[in-house]
């Protein structure tokens, strides 16, 4: 039983009579008890934040440069450097053209597995195109405060006039290959669709190239790079330190936001398979379930709009130890989910409700704090502890 929980219990047992106490416990332990008893419907937990970097627009990600510097991403297209605990009033030089529009801009940032050896900062972007705009991803060295050498890795093919769903979500595995998600572009279809990367999650090595053991190399009728797909929007995506899976979560439409343990080759169903329904009507998307389709290992009815997931895995909060953070946009919360080592979600709670506006991002840092960013005009970095 988590920590916390068990902390509440005997808190409230030490009121009871000896014998009552020891009943009330045992139940406490009991699956599905605990999250009744302690914490239900996902009830308001405690902790709090410090406001380290405020007067950010509208921010989306954070990466820890290993002389304790950060970058952080503005959706409007500038890379942000705080250095020594000051935000830094230039923007860093040297992104490619990023056009924001809509959920589009300036999106993921992450640092290569062997930063500083391989200095490279690798960024997901919203791109101008015929047509439109494509989700992009590219990286460039870090060199002098600046990013040099730039070099567009992957672009999705077809454009699209929307600004809706473009992702993107960068994490790198222990074999160095780098994942990242792109939305559907607010068509649907496209996610079903696996010689389209909209509505779906890649798999490059490093620089670009595409690993001989993708699911779908050699095939004709798919894109080599693609590793799985029937996705709506993810904005979530973790590879697990332990077990080297890769999880991802995802936006529903009303309804239905995902958590999905993602298996090369899967077919998530989206959008044959959801437990949202259509805007305005209100009418079920497709159906709970279908042959060939992988379900979600969690799902949010109603949703939550899931943004940015971090598993945390320091020792300064023995409590928090292999607990899964997810940001919620609708919602202004941490929610903080006891999870299994197949994503299934046990137990959750939320935190910091309200207080500090909708969350874009969650992260550990290297101090084994957690960093959430605020997304707004004027937003900010916290740190977070229990």
């Amino acid at each position: 039983m988590n920590g916390v929980y068990l902390t509440r219990a005997e808190t409230l047992a030490k009121s009871l009579t000896a014998a009552t106490a020891r009943l009330f416990l045992l139940l406490l332990l009991l699956p599905g008890v605990a999250l009744a008893a302690a914490n239900p419907h996902g009830a308001p937990g405690h902790a709090r934040a410090q406001k380290l970097i405020g007067g950010l627009e509208h921010p989306w990600a954070v990466a820890f440069l290993p002389d304790g510097d950060l970058l952080i991403t503005e959706r409007g297209g500038r890379l942000r450097r705080v250095h020594q605990g000051r935000l830094l009033a230039e923007p860093v030089a040297g992104l490619p053209t990023v056009q924001a529009r809509g959920q589009g801009g300036l999106l993921d940032v992450a640092l290569h597995p062997e930063f500083p050896t391989q200095a490279w900062v690798y960024l997901s972007y919203s791109a101008p195109a015929a047509g439109g705009l494509v989700t992009a991803i590219g990286r460039g060295r870090w060199q002098d405060g600046a990013l040099q050498d730039w070099q567009e890795l992957f672009r999705l093919a077809r454009a699209t006039d929307s600004g809706h769903h473009f992702g993107s979500r960068l994490a790198f595995d222990r074999k160095g290959h780098l994942y990242f998600s792109i939305g559907d572009r607010g068509e649907r279809e496209r996610a079903q669709d696996r010689g389209d990367a909209a509505g779906s999650i890649l798999r490059l090595r490093e620089d670009g190239s595409v690993p001989s053991d993708n699911p779908y190399v050699g095939r004709k009728d798919a894109l080599a790079a693609l590793y799985s797909h029937g996705h709506r929007n993810p904005q979530g995506l973790i590879v697990h330190p332990v077990s080297g899976a890769l999880w991802a979560h995802e936006h529903g439409p009303q309804g239905g936001d995902e958590i999905n343990l993602i298996r090369p080759g899967a077919n998530y169903g989206w959008p044959l398979v959801s437990y949202g329904r259509e805007y305005g009507s209100g009418f079920r998307i497709g159906e709970d379930s279908a042959a060939g389709m992988s379900g979600p290992t969690h799902h949010w009815v109603p949703s939550i709009a899931p943004s940015g997931m971090a598993l945390y895995t320091a020792d300064r909060f023995p409590q928090w130890r292999h607990n899964l953070f997810v940001g919620s946009l609708k919602f202004a919360t941490l929610m903080r989910l006891v999870v299994d080592d197949q994503a299934r979600v046990l137990r959750q709670e939320r935190l910091l409700e309200g207080e500090l506006g909708r969350i874009r991002d969650v992260r550990q840092g290297p101090d084994g704090y957690l960093y959430v960013l605020s997304d707004a005009r004027d937003g900010a970095l916290y740190r977070v502890s229990p």
